[in-house]
């Protein structure tokens, strides 16, 4: 359970260092990500987590 939380804090230390960094350009990027139809977010979204389960798996 310590692993999940440590996991948690590192995904919002790492979310949140573009809108430190450069907070137009993040503003920007979500301005277009809004616009983009839902079907295309969908498949971002699931070439994230497949991305993320395999460096997961390649990790442990």
């Amino acid at each position: 359970m310590n692993d999940l939380w440590s996991a948690l804090a590192l995904v919002l230390v790492i979310e949140g260092i573009l809108p430190f960094i450069a907070p137009a350009r993040w503003k920007a990027a979500m301005t277009q990500a809004a616009s983009q139809n839902n079907r295309f977010l969908q498949l971002m979204g699931l070439a994230s987590m497949t991305g993320g389960l395999m460096l997961l798996y390649m990790v442990r």
